[in-house]
């Protein structure tokens, strides 16, 4: 689904990603670890255009992808739910939800799918998204990414600043969505126990790099908690 081949990352003479790659595939997580600064974000950014790579390749269902706009890769399909949520706050719940239907026509309407995953938004559908607790907008952000029903999935350490109970709910829509088999989903996470539990692959970096890699059933047994602790 994803092939990140060997790119590198500049902010002005700062080398941030170091010849970076990985894959992603279809009815699988791959989560990325790393202590803070290590690029995981940066690396986020990239995939979406947000930020240029100087260098490497990145391949969405075996097309390049790396010289095209961000709104050209949602298009493609892919959803993304970057740190912090950035829904936005003066509209309610429902118009946040349309814009993630934002390449698709103006009638289509907003899949019932989402407030099966998420039934807290379909109460609040009229609400303001500031309005709502941090675990309800992170709910809305992640609807948001599915509403265009993606191909690719990519979350920006989605447990931050959440309540316990709405990270097992998070938790299970991610491994329901991977098992439906038809969608790729990349999770950049700084909670060992969650990124874990739902880890088919694992990618660690350090400093810009990836160091180490493999099945998600070996983090624990490859020493991945030790690498990432703070």
């Amino acid at each position: 689904m994803l092939s990140i081949r060997n790119i590198d990352q500049y902010y002005g003479g700062s080398h941030i990603l170091r010849s970076v790659s990985l894959d992603a595939f279809a009815g699988q997580v791959t989560v990325i670890l790393g202590r803070n600064g290590v690029g995981k974000t940066t690396l986020l950014k990239a995939l979406m255009g947000l930020v240029p790579i100087r260098t490497g390749a990145i391949e969405f269902e075996g097309r390049r992808i790396d010289r095209a706009t961000p709104y050209e890769r949602a298009r493609a399909g892919i959803g993304f739910v970057p740190q912090g949520r950035e829904i936005f706050l003066r509209l309610s719940v429902e118009e946040n939800l349309r814009m993630g239907l934002a390449t698709k026509s103006a009638a289509t309407p907003i899949p019932s799918e989402l407030f099966e995953l998420f039934p807290v938004l379909k109460q609040m559908l009229g609400r303001r998204g500031g309005d709502l607790s941090g675990g309800q907008q992170q709910q809305l952000a992640i609807a948001r990414a599915l509403a265009a029903r993606p191909k690719l999935l990519v979350l920006d350490e989605p447990t931050e600043g959440i309540q316990p109970s709405i990270i097992k709910d998070i938790g299970r829509v991610i491994r329901m969505l991977a098992q439906r088999g038809d969608m790729a989903i990349l999770l950049v996470e700084q909670y060992y126990d969650f990124a874990a539990e739902l880890a088919d692959e694992y990618v660690v970096m350090e400093r810009g790099e990836v160091v180490a890699r493999g099945r998600g059933k070996d983090m624990e047994s490859d020493g991945v908690r030790q690498r990432v602790a703070i």
